[in-house]
């Protein structure tokens, strides 16, 4: 009898396990043109801005560094996680809300924000000449979302030691933290989070030794001392809109824009991934870049996920439900 009751309890606790996981199609009976609906917006939003693909991306990087990947970026509110520091300079969020409404029409009660955020993403990197991947679906959207939760997530100052602490507690090793910072090859960032860099590093006017001497003059012409702060500028300075290894090439001749991009080539460990993307020419590295970063994004938007009766599906991706 006890032998019975084991078998009942272990085949049980197997069963939640599956069910907590996520599998591609999710949404194949459910709402067969789920992918293809959130393909279409994603797509129409990029012809008309293409540098909407790396704020999707961001964003869905920034909503899984915080509660795991469950839409929680997406509530508005004043206490609300979108409106953490490091969160101010956000986009994509109404094209996550178009796809989500007309996904609500369709298939009304069925589609998760998180799983749209988490499929635009990847939608993302495609139209930029990325790999495309499968995207594991099934996530629900979280009922938390609060701006004081958002002190983990990377910032433009932090170490590798840093880096590496913040990304181990997501369960992401060494190769995943630079495969992933690797999107910076189609990002952008404000000169008020890397300036300090080009006119005043040590308090004494000088500029971070580390940057290329011949690429600082490019850079602080963009940024000038006192300038606009909210310029944005491209963290690739090769191909900023296409998914390629030309950010890996930079940091590894001292063409890095961001303090903690350009670190990743002092740290020996996070060195050698760097190397191994950037080599000569895109060829076979090039390719080895997309796979990995394929398996990356799999991993990343799987951290914390809720699944099964946990969260909630949302009718509006910026509002919980009213029950």
């Amino acid at each position: 009898m006890e032998y019975l009751w084991l078998v009942t309890l272990m085949i049980f606790m197997m069963s939640l396990g599956i069910q907590a996981q996520l599998k591609t199609g999710f949404y194949y009976s459910s709402c067969p043109n789920a992918e293809a609906t959130v393909r279409s917006i994603v797509e129409s939003y990029f012809n008309e801005d293409p540098t909407i693909a790396p704020g999707l991306l961001r964003l869905h990087f920034h909503d899984c560094f915080v509660q795991g990947c469950d839409g929680s970026v997406l509530i508005s509110g004043s206490s609300a996680e979108r409106n953490a520091l490091p969160n101010l300079g956000l986009r994509g969020f109404e094209v996550i809300e178009e796809a989500k409404s007309q996904l609500e029409t369709i298939c009304p009660g069925i589609v998760s924000c998180a799983d749209i955020l988490a499929l635009a993403a990847r939608d993302a990197v495609d139209l930029s000449d990325g790999p495309s991947w499968s995207v594991p679906t099934g996530r629900r959207d979280g009922r938390i979302s609060l701006s004081t939760q958002a002190s983990n997530l990377p910032s433009p100052l932090d170490s590798v030691s840093v880096q590496r602490q913040k990304f181990a507690a997501k369960g992401l090793d060494d190769q995943d933290l630079v495969t992933l910072v690797g999107a910076h090859t189609i990002g952008q960032t404000e000169c008020r989070f890397f300036s300090y860099r080009l006119h005043n590093f040590t308090t004494t006017g000088n500029s971070d030794p580390t940057i290329n001497q011949a690429f600082l003059p490019q850079l602080q012409a963009l940024c000038p001392n006192n300038g606009n702060g909210l310029r944005r500028v491209s963290l690739d300075k090769d191909s900023p809109a296409k998914f390629d290894v030309s950010f890996f090439k930079n940091v590894r001749d001292g063409n890095g824009v961001l303090e903690s991009d350009q670190r990743l080539w002092e740290d020996p460990t996070t060195r050698s991934v760097v190397q191994s993307y950037a080599g000569n020419v895109r060829g076979l590295l090039g390719f080895r870049f997309d796979y990995e970063f394929r398996k990356a994004m799999i991993k990343l938007s799987s951290i914390e996920v809720k699944t099964g009766t946990q969260g909630e599906i949302r009718k509006v991706c910026s509002k919980f439900n009213l029950y």
